[in-house]
């Protein structure tokens, strides 16, 4: 079969594109994605292209720019070029440049996706690059899904070269008198993936030289297999987790109904950087006594009475939170990039909002410079419509506050009164009354 027929086919097979579909091609100006552009446009579909300069190869960078303009002007192709100091981007964010330039190009992908009108987000990954990617995800320790190769659809995303091997692509190329261009660092050992091109791949070859096929053929099976995993442990997720805002309870006596517990918590907690050994911890766990915190880089795990609690962006220390907040119109609180509360000033008569995670407060009662903190064991306060003061431990637990929900319940206070504790209820002391003149309206994003 012809190579064209060959992508046709699979297009059509995967329901990756319909006929008369816009589509935006990501251009390195290599072999791969350059026979992407070409076979799209045999095949009739209209392309926009865009091309990334990650600005990380010096001389060679600009070569591959200059090359993807030459070519889509040939062509008659519209082009985007997106440029990016991925180095920075790397170091800021903490991460790997090979990270941080998949970040990068996905996002302007979409962007421009829209921009464009484009149905799809056709990339040039084959089957060599599955195969590399099976490896690789097997070397660092992977579950179901990392054994299942690349897909052909992730989202807006399609891959119509995922049919082809590399030297399939590059042959073609040569029948059709195609330039395109090598990236040399494709040659070089310094990146896992090259490594494992460069010389596991050769090794396993001459152990079994369809090797390539072999596991591209398993990781297809698997996809299938995936599927049914996929369905069972999703009814059982569905079962016992139930979610809050930015954290997940999963209820133990339900989990425990599962056909694998342990591919359940795989499921839920792995995504948050738990590995095999930590979740084997947690699952050690579930019959022991309240209390116990598992901390991930992203996520913390608390065993509370009969259920685990997941918080997602809770960092692995314990400081108290403590932020100083001004009594002024139009004022957002941050820690970083994350908002907190929004502080207005709003007329007396303002309706009075009923929502908990909204306080209206008798400005004349406060003074200019309030504190956010975490709550403290003593504290104490008036709750909405009481009179008498009681201990804010004691008020959380008859709200059945579990463990992680008590450890970060943040208070405003004003000097030693507090006046809100957050999402919960405001201070009788400072309610709105016929006597107020100004309401500091405050809302918290938690």
């Amino acid at each position: 079969m012809a190579i064209q027929d060959k992508v046709k086919s699979f297009i059509e097979s995967n329901r990756l594109l319909q006929q008369g579909d816009r589509v935006l091609v990501g251009l390195s100006g290599g072999a791969d994605s350059v026979a992407l552009l070409r076979l799209l446009g045999l095949l009739e579909y209209e392309c926009v292209a865009v091309h990334c300069n990650f600005h990380l190869r010096g001389d060679e960078s600009d070569r591959d720019q200059k090359f993807v303009e030459e070519l889509c002007a040939d062509l008659g192709v519209v082009l985007s070029v997106m440029h990016y100091d991925t180095v920075g981007y790397a170091r800021e964010r903490q991460c790997s440049v090979e990270m941080a330039a998949r970040e990068l190009r996905y996002n302007d992908f979409e962007r421009l996706r829209v921009r464009y009108g484009c149905q799809a987000i056709a990339v040039a990954h084959h089957i060599d690059d599955s195969v590399e990617t099976v490896l690789m995800n097997l070397i660092r320790g992977t579950g179901l899904r990392g054994m299942t190769g690349i897909r052909p659809r992730n989202g807006n995303v399609v891959r119509p070269l995922l049919c082809l091997r590399r030297t399939d692509i590059e042959n073609w190329m040569r029948g059709q008198k195609q330039k395109y261009v090598t990236d040399s660092t494709n040659l070089e050992c310094d990146y896992t993936r090259n490594k494992i091109r460069l010389q596991l791949l050769p090794l396993l070859r001459q152990l079994n030289p369809d090797v390539d096929d072999a596991i591209h053929s398993t990781s297809t099976r698997l996809m299938e297999c995936f599927h049914i995993y996929s369905d069972a442990v999703g009814r059982d997720i569905e079962r016992c987790v139930s979610s809050d805002g930015n954290r997940s309870v999963i209820d133990i006596g339900r989990l425990r109904q599962s056909a694998s517990v342990e591919a359940v918590l795989y499921e839920i907690l792995s995504p948050h950087g738990y590995n095999d050994s930590r979740i084997s911890d947690i699952m050690g766990s579930l019959d022991g006594e309240p209390g116990r915190r598992f901390v991930s880089n992203s996520a913390v795990v608390v065993k509370d009475r009969d259920s685990l609690i997941l918080m997602e962006n809770v960092e692995s220390g314990s400081a108290d939170i403590v932020m100083k907040v001004e009594k002024k119109d139009g004022y957002t609180v941050c820690s970083g990039e994350k908002r907190v509360l929004s502080v207005r000033i709003v007329p007396a008569g303002t309706p009075i909002v009923r929502d908990r995670n909204v306080a209206m407060l008798d400005a004349d009662r406060l003074s200019d410079s309030l504190l956010l903190r975490t709550w403290r064991q003593g504290d104490r306060f008036v709750p909405f419509g009481m009179k008498g003061r009681r201990l804010l431990s004691d008020f959380m637990t008859d709200l059945k506050m579990d463990i992680l929900q008590k450890r970060n319940q943040l208070v405003l206070c004003d000097g030693d009164n507090i006046v809100w504790v957050v999402g919960q209820r405001i201070d009788n002391r400072y309610r709105v009354n016929a006597d107020t003149s100004s309401i500091l309206l405050l809302e918290s994003f938690q």
